[in-house]
């Protein structure tokens, strides 16, 4: 593994641009950054980077199938007693998942070591999967890359695959949401939809705003059109806390990804995985906050909260002294703490691996680097490729 530097093409913007990528620089500051590029052997792609994430995703269903059975493990993660049922009878039902993305520390030394798992909501995808692609086409064809460079990356066909799997045993409709105001949110679902439509599917976009709840309990989009099938960019836990929540149970509609998912993206699930499989090589000590385990932890650990996204509210401590910190709206359902895995570090930035699944097939893999151990919405996506 290396980070390498590369000169970007003179036209880059234009570049990204032309294939629908519109949020490359974000307030001012460039988001996509393609004057470097880590670099892998197949080998470290392979053993260290694809193997683990599909043996953790495995790990990730025994937890579900012991959770759903354990109110004590439910209470633990803070989700309401409501939605209890919605949740088990979703993973009984053996409701489909589409894609989710495990974020890695990783410098080709030693096994990766997870750090959390984006399950529910995961962006990055649009780069991680077709602007990236093109980076790397366009590399080899101006000799700065090898001409047999490769890449970790079947992300667009596998979702295509996916989402046409979810035709079967007929066609049906499929609606996909987010928030207004967000153009990241927006792009990653407008790329989605693209997979969506690719796969034969009859895919319409709503923003979540302009969801309806029908007489007849079902969900409507804003012309009244009942929601058969929902792919919904928004987290389950702002669903739970939402005021038609007690309408998710019985609206008829599968939801993508679906209420299962709300255990593996919460932050408890580290520590339930570690108390599961200690000394797994893969994962890291973590504990819930309060535990008397916590002594264990080293030194130097990491505090998260349950709920949280893109770094907010996570805090990096050594010997009671905050080395970092990223402020955010989280933290009113607990924490855990989890040791502190050293990130791969090169000139100053540190980097995270996000190695993607697709209906739960590991299949990508994305960079994030920043001058801070927490990764944060402002964080550089850089590209990667595997070396001749």
């Amino acid at each position: 593994m290396r980070r390498v530097a590369l000169a970007p093409r003179r036209d880059w913007q234009t570049q990204v641009e032309r294939l629908g990528f519109a949020f490359h620089t974000l307030d001012g500051k460039i988001y996509w950054d393609e004057s470097v590029a880590y670099a892998f052997t197949l080998e470290e792609i392979e053993r260290d980077i694809e193997a683990p994430t599909g043996e953790i995703e495995q790990l990730c269903f025994a937890f579900v199938e012991r959770a759903i059975a354990d109110e004590e493990i439910l209470t633990r993660l803070a989700i309401p007693p409501l939605h209890w049922p919605l949740i088990r009878d979703s993973w009984q039902r053996g409701d489909r998942n589409l894609y989710g993305r495990l974020d890695l520390a990783y410098d080709g030394s030693g096994p990766a070591k997870l750090l959390e798992y984006n399950a529910d909501t995961p962006t990055a995808l649009f780069e991680s999967s077709v602007v990236q692609w093109d980076w790397l086409e366009q590399a080899m064809a101006r000799d700065a890359l090898p001409p047999d460079s490769d890449q970790f990356n079947s992300l667009h066909e596998r979702l295509i695959a996916a989402f046409a799997a979810l035709r079967e045993p007929s066609p049906y409709r499929l609606h996909l949401t987010c928030v207004q105001n967000s153009n990241e949110d927006k792009g990653t679902v407008d790329y989605l939809k693209d997979c969506a439509v690719q796969a034969g599917l009859d895919a319409r976009f709503t923003f979540i705003e302009e969801i309806g709840l029908l007489a007849d309990g079902r969900f409507c989009d804003g012309a009244n059109l009942p929601i058969e099938t929902l792919f919904k960019l928004y987290p389950w836990e702002w669903l739970f806390q939402e005021s038609y929540a007690d309408a998710l149970a019985d609206a008829r509609c599968q939801f993508i990804e679906p209420p299962w998912k709300a255990l593996l993206s919460n932050k408890g699930l580290l520590a339930c995985l570690w108390q599961m499989e200690p000394g797994h090589p893969n994962l890291l000590p973590a504990f819930f906050e309060g535990d008397p385990r916590c002594a264990e932890l080293k030194p130097r650990y990491v505090r998260k909260p349950l709920y949280s996204r893109e770094g907010a509210n996570i805090t990096l401590v050594e010997r009671g002294t905050v080395l970092d910190s990223d402020d955010g709206p989280y933290g009113a359902e607990g924490f855990i703490l989890q040791d502190a895995a050293p990130l791969a570090s090169f000139a100053g930035y540190h980097a995270v691996l996000g190695s993607w699944l697709v209906a739960s097939q590991p299949c990508g893999l994305c960079i994030r680097e920043d001058v801070t151990p927490i990764t944060k919405n402002t964080s550089r996506f850089v590209p990667h490729y595997i070396e001749p």
